[in-house]
């Protein structure tokens, strides 16, 4: 990859600035896409937003700039998208600083503040290579602390028609995806994290990676497929579990419809074992009630084991006696045991505990 340094000046960076929403942002006289497929929309906070224009305003060196060549003229950030939004956005009026407790728009500046600004020098390094290089450059020089999420860098590599259209089902405040699954996922997502939500669900169907499913799909003009299945999974939710319970944003549902989506179910009968589960104070992972409902494999539920306060008081009591082999047992050679399994309605109180050796406890748990 060729990198080359030049300075650019803040009002020739802010000629041409368009933020279009999702169609993107364009400065540099139209000739800069500062938003491109994988770049995330703008985070920067009200501070570090603020303190990119006092930088100007100090003449303080702001961190070097990183843009891709993508024509002849023509170019797109790879690195410093956030700065140059927070420099366009100050000069397009659309928020204020203070100084002195003065709130200050561009326009409050004396012209010879304005034009400080405006002719601040920013430095930009123009990269020329491939698009392979340009992300894995990219990756390199990221800004510590805003590092992209691994759905942004998929974003990168398999941008295209299809990924644009993903991002206007998945990626907005109130976007369709939302909409329809803000009860049974929780995301963030200006992070791409429902749109990667959605991809691990139908890759799960189809027994592939996310990475393998995108590219797949890359050059595909519409994103019908992923957004079906999407709906297909949250409608199943809807469908199978009556009452919408918190805890339901931390379930797996992809790989739960793959693996139930296609059976029949009582779902009253149902929704009472969910009820009876997340009143049981032995079951300590609430989330994995929703598989245990299938399979009623008691792993999925956590059931609290004895504390050390239990386990004393029935070793004493046994006298360090394991009750099946009638050996006698150091108290760090034994293990707390429930006498009557919880799955036949024994709790985890100190009545129904026992001491078993380790040998004993796992044959016991084996049968």
């Amino acid at each position: 990859m060729n990198i080359d340094p030049i300075k650019i000046k803040v009002k020739d960076l802010f000629a041409g600035y368009k933020d279009r929403g999702i169609e993107g942002v364009v400065a540099y006289g139209g000739k800069l896409d500062v938003r491109p497929p994988y770049q995330r929309e703008f985070v920067y906070k009200d501070k570090q937003r603020d303190a990119v224009i006092d930088t100007l305003l100090k003449g303080f060196p702001l961190n070097v700039m990183y843009w891709a060549k993508t024509g002849e003229d023509t170019y797109e950030v790879l690195d410093g998208q956030q700065r140059t939004i927070s420099i366009c956005q100050y000069l397009n009026h659309d928020f204020s600083i203070m100084d002195d407790g003065r709130v200050m728009y561009i326009d409050n500046w004396p012209s010879d503040t304005r034009q400080l600004i405006e002719n601040y020098e920013l430095m930009v390094y123009i990269c020329d290579g491939g698009d392979t290089e340009k992300l894995e450059w990219f990756k390199t020089i990221n800004i510590a602390g805003e590092k992209l999420s691994m759905q942004e860098l998929r974003n990168a590599v398999y941008s295209g028609p299809w990924v644009t259209e993903c991002k206007r089902h998945f990626t907005k405040a109130g976007c369709p995806g939302i909409k329809i699954g803000e009860k049974y996922v929780s995301v963030t997502l200006n992070r791409q994290e429902l749109f990667e939500r959605a991809l691990q669900w139908i890759s799960i169907h189809y027994g592939c990676s996310i990475e393998e499913y995108m590219a797949t799909h890359q050059h595909d003009m519409e994103c019908e497929e992923l957004w079906n299945y999407y709906r297909e999974v949250i409608d199943w939710i809807k469908a199978t579990f009556i009452k919408i319970r918190p805890n339901m944003k931390s379930v797996d549902w992809g790989t739960l419809y793959h693996k139930y989506g296609d059976g029949h179910y009582n779902v009253d009968e149902i929704e009472k074992e969910v009820s009876r589960l997340h009143a049981d104070d032995d079951v300590e992972s609430q989330s994995g009630i929703y598989e245990y409902v299938f399979d009623h494999e008691e792993k999925h539920l956590h059931i609290r084991g004895f504390d050390k306060k239990q386990k004393l008081r029935a070793f004493e009591k046994q006298n360090g006696k394991c009750p099946i082999c009638g050996l006698t047992f150091k108290i760090e050679e034994m293990e707390a045991d429930h006498i009557i399994p919880w799955s036949k309605g024994g709790h985890t109180d100190v009545d129904n505990c026992q001491c078993l050796c380790k040998k004993c406890n796992r044959e016991k748990s084996n049968k």
